[in-house]
């Protein structure tokens, strides 16, 4: 990279889109403000009530993977989930398996393939390795790139549905039924539903299925009470939250501070220590999901399954300290390994990538992605991470013996991370046009994608990731941008709008948190711990100070004594009492 350092960032402030019409006197002018900047005009988009969802026939394949379940539930067939090793995975094998439960079928199980093993998806040595073979096969946020695997499942007559969310490639695998929003002609509106929401929509035309066929003498199941782990998932998989996403997150996060949530999700809260009364989306996102994500990363998913099927506290708390401290070993890992690669970068300094590709032989094939996010958020460039596996790992299924190999029986898995404007999967199939057999196996979305190849190829692929970022992105869309709502007026800084800001979301991808940015003068400031600053601002408008805080901000040099700050208005709770607080999110000196 021509900087090695931080990219500089731009501050620029979202316009509104349109009037606001329609709020009560309650709803603040920065709240209104705030939605406008989003497309949001009136209360009518926010109303995120259950009765508003979309509904589940308009998803292309539901008929077809309704009418299977019903005659599997009814004939009393073995059902296995097939899920995979993240948190939309996890949530989206814990909503099949207690859905399906709830709705009268006795004879349902789950796998989910360990990514040392079976590698991702539905591998062929993923369904070589089912024992006993069961009737029927579901497969959830996967599936709609296992040729392979599918072709191999039916080889051993087990029928198969495909639910999953991912974009399709050129061939679709021969299974007995798909439904997938992002399948091409597909008509359903909204195309946003993490594997999670395709499992929960699915669960949805299965309970419409059954009642007209009377299934439900004794009473028809509430299925609502999966949806606290449809918005873990949701929010996890960082899916855009359009209102259809934003009515499942909503209703789920209810259940959660209403305290019905199950026992997982309520014991992965206690150990993040977060507050159940007042969880909000973040929470979910930055507490909640890595702890499930790392079970996968490092281990096996199947302890972060157990955690949300367990029905009881003790056994729930028990699996969730495991998953805690497998995160506080995966954090460790992480910041050893991203530290590494910004050593890496410096080190090429002269080296002008647009697309950057790194590869360090000891590093975790299970953690690569959170580098190439680090490394992104970093360079503001598109990043792929590279670990190494071995060939036997890749192949037949058998144990990784060796992450550090590097001779011919070695291949690299890949995990990238996208800006804004540079599609990283559509890219990913661009050189593989351009170089047939370069890439060995590729998936993803616009933001992220994953990827192996052999090791020997890592060179060629560096060089043709370089070349078609080259000629997608446009050099404007290199400068690292960060959005804000502008200026809060003088004497807004109130526990009031706080409270309003907080409860109005589910704020996530694609609908932010609200950024604000002021200037502010620094009256004073202290460490925290060793890189976390504590600050009083002053508003030179009306001299009114405002405590803040922000996190890994502290590297030996003081706050400018006069900045531009970016920050959330957030609450602080101690011991009970609450106050309004600034997050900052980034600060830059200004002349007086």
């Amino acid at each position: 990279m021509s900087d090695a350092k931080a990219a500089h960032l731009e501050l620029r402030r979202r316009a509104t889109q349109g009037e606001p019409v329609g709020w009560g006197v309650g709803v603040h002018p920065v709240l209104q403000r705030v939605y406008a900047a989003r497309g949001v005009l009136g209360p009518a988009q926010v109303e995120h009530r259950l009765k508003r969802l979309l509904s589940p026939h308009e998803l292309g394949g539901m008929a077809a993977a309704v009418g299977l379940l019903a005659e599997a539930i009814r004939d009393d067939w073995s059902i296995l989930i097939a899920g995979d090793y993240d948190c939309d995975g996890a949530t989206g094998v814990a909503v099949a398996v207690r859905g399906l439960r709830m709705l009268g079928a006795r004879k349902v199980d789950y796998v989910v393939p360990n990514r040392f093993i079976h590698g991702y998806g539905l591998t062929p040595a993923l369904v070589a390795s089912l024992q006993p073979t069961p009737q029927l096969l579901v497969t959830v946020d996967n599936g709609v790139a296992s040729v392979a695997g599918v072709a191999a499942a039916s080889e051993r007559g087990i029928r198969v549905i495909v639910t999953d969310h991912h974009l399709p490639g050129e061939q679709l695998p021969a299974c007995d039924a798909i439904v997938n929003p992002n399948l091409v002609g597909d008509p359903f509106p909204s195309k946003m539903l993490a594997g999670v929401g395709v499992m929960f929509y699915l669960l949805l035309g299965l309970r419409a299925k059954l009642r007209e066929q009377g299934a439900f003498v004794q009473g028809e199941p509430d299925l609502s009470a999966l949806l606290d782990l449809v918005a873990l998932g949701t929010v996890a998989d960082l899916v855009p939250l359009d209102f259809n996403n934003r009515v499942l997150v909503e209703a789920g996060l209810q259940r959660i501070r209403q305290g019905r949530a199950c026992a997982g999700i309520h014991a992965l809260i206690e150990v993040g220590k977060r507050s159940r009364a007042t969880l909000c989306s973040s929470d979910l996102g930055f507490s909640v999901g890595p702890r499930l994500n790392a079970a996968g990363r490092l281990e096996d998913m199947r302890l972060g399954v157990e955690c949300l099927l367990a029905d009881d506290p003790a056994q729930a708390r028990r699996h969730a300290e495991r998953l805690d401290a497998i995160n506080r070993e995966r954090r460790e890992l992480q910041a050893s390994m991203v530290a590494e690669a910004e050593l890496m970068v410096a080190a090429v300094a002269h080296v002008d990538a647009v697309g950057v590709a790194l590869y360090e032989p000891s590093w975790h094939a299970g953690v690569v992605g959170l580098v190439a996010s680090k490394l992104k958020e970093r360079l503001h460039r598109p990043v792929i991470a590279f670990a190494s596996v071995s060939v036997e790992e890749c192949g037949d299924g058998s144990p990784l013996l060796d992450l550090r190999a590097q001779d011919a029986h070695t291949s690299l898995r890949g995990s990238g991370r996208s800006i804004p404007g540079f599609h990283l999967r559509d890219a990913l199939a661009m050189i593989d046009a351009r170089h047939p057999g370069l890439i060995e196996r590729f998936g993803g979305h616009a933001m992220a994608a994953g990827l192996s190849m052999k090791a020997a190829d890592y060179p060629r692929f560096a060089a043709a990731f370089d070349e078609v970022a080259r000629e997608m992105i446009e050099p404007e869309r290199l400068q690292a941008v960060l959005h804000t709502d502008g200026e809060l007026p003088s004497g807004g800084f109130t526990l009031e709008l706080a409270r309003q800001l907080r409860d109005a979301g589910p704020w996530g991808q694609a609908f932010p948190e609200p950024l604000f940015d002021n200037v502010f003068e620094c009256a004073s400031w202290k460490v925290m711990g060793e890189t976390h600053l504590r600050l009083q601002l002053r508003d030179p408008r009306d001299g009114a100070l405002q405590e803040a805080v922000m996190f890994n901000a502290y590297h030996g040099q003081p706050p400018p004594q006069r900045m531009r700050a970016v920050y959330e208005l957030g609450i602080n709770d101690w011991q009970g009492r609450e106050s309004a607080r600034l997050l900052l999110r980034h600060m830059e000196p200004v002349a007086d």
